[in-house]
């Protein structure tokens, strides 16, 4: 499951027993993200609280669907395979259109997302890119091209939280070694 020692949810004690019962999945179960942190079981509640916020807050405003895979595109510029095929799953059941998944994701391995997408979508998946390959070099034209192109301020924070979130949780998946392993696919 990861290249380090973790305490597993049967074994846990304390304050990371505590953590995992509220970190669970809805059908019960603990998810190898957190496992793989509970050496330092703090990291496991901020790393559920900062994803919670960002996808599953009442007050999100793009469509779910469309933040994970959001969750999905970073994860497969970074070359992890964990949250592809968590999030994938998840936008793929929540579009519910299988044609147009199989657009999506034809276009997300060819990575040419105008494929299947254009005005602000299009752009935010540019920046998407852009922010997981080369933060560095983000500007403010980049805010005004998805401005220009509809998305309002809002949903541009929005779409910079679910990348930023994902780059930093791929990143600690990878750099763990955490694979899917059995963890049970998707949340919906």
């Amino acid at each position: 499951m990861t290249w380090i020692r973790t305490i597993p949810p049967d074994r846990a004690k304390g304050e990371l027993k505590e953590i995992y019962e509220k970190t669970k999945s809805p059908h019960g179960t603990y998810d190898d993200v957190y496992i793989s942190k509970s050496l330092r079981p703090q990291t496991i509640l901020g790393h559920d609280l900062l994803y919670r916020a960002v996808l599953h807050h009442p007050d999100v405003q793009l469509q779910l669907w469309f933040l994970e895979l959001v969750a999905t595109y970073t994860g497969i510029l970074l070359n992890c395979t964990y949250s592809p095929t968590h999030h994938g799953s998840n936008y793929r059941r929540l579009l519910n259109d299988p044609a147009r998944q199989a657009e999506i994701d034809e276009a997300m391995a060819a990575d040419r997302f105008e494929d299947a997408f254009d005005g602000k979508q299009l752009e935010l998946l540019r920046y998407t890119k852009k922010l997981t390959l080369t933060p560095g070099e983000i500007t403010r034209d980049d805010i005004e091209v998805m401005q220009n192109a509809g998305a309002d301020d809002g949903e541009i924070l929005e779409v910079n939280q679910v990348c930023s979130v994902f780059n930093y949780s791929n990143r600690s998946l990878a750099g763990l070694g955490v694979d899917v392993g059995d963890d049970r696919v998707g949340f919906y």
